[in-house]
């Protein structure tokens, strides 16, 4: 029988499940030795990973699924009200964590974020500030002669 959350008995074993899954997530390979290039004695050799599982990226769902969840929704109701929260919302935390470090690869996906933590394009709405007063207004103080009309007004 497969270990899940719901045969857990404390939050030591629910981190147990949810170490598993971001350890199984980083996949599987092996090394191998080949020689160098332009190396006709071939006694210098070159290390390199041969994947046997590739990677996959640490998602929600699957991390629900590893977990034992049959649906997004019971995941969520646990989330809210299960008996070890706590350590679920910390699994949350870190597939978070892992969707946060690749926002920096680009700008829209740190716009994203930036967003996400309560960032606007825009600038506060007058509702969000009484005081701000939007009108533009203008004084228009003489400073000198008056613009020349044409190159004919001007005199030199």
């Amino acid at each position: 029988m497969k270990l899940n959350i719901s045969s857990c008995n404390n939050a030591a074993q629910v981190k147990q499940l949810i170490d598993h899954y971001f350890d199984n997530i980083k996949g599987e390979y092996h090394l191998e030795h080949k020689p160098a290039k332009n190396n006709k004695d071939n006694v210098e050799t070159i290390e390199h990973k041969v994947w046997d599982r590739d990677p996959e990226p640490a998602t929600l769902s699957a991390l629900a699924l590893a977990l034992g969840f049959s649906s997004r929704q019971e995941f969520h109701d646990y989330v809210h009200h299960g008996r070890f929260s706590k350590a679920v919302k910390q699994g949350i935390l870190r597939v978070e964590a892992c969707y946060e470090a690749h926002l920096h690869q680009n700008t829209t996906g740190a716009m994203f974020a930036l967003k996400s933590m309560g960032w606007t394009e825009k600038p506060d709405s007058p509702s969000a500030n009484t005081n701000a007063d939007n009108n533009l207004k203008v004084h228009i103080v003489d400073s000198g002669p008056a613009p020349a009309g044409s190159e004919k007004d001007v005199k030199l």
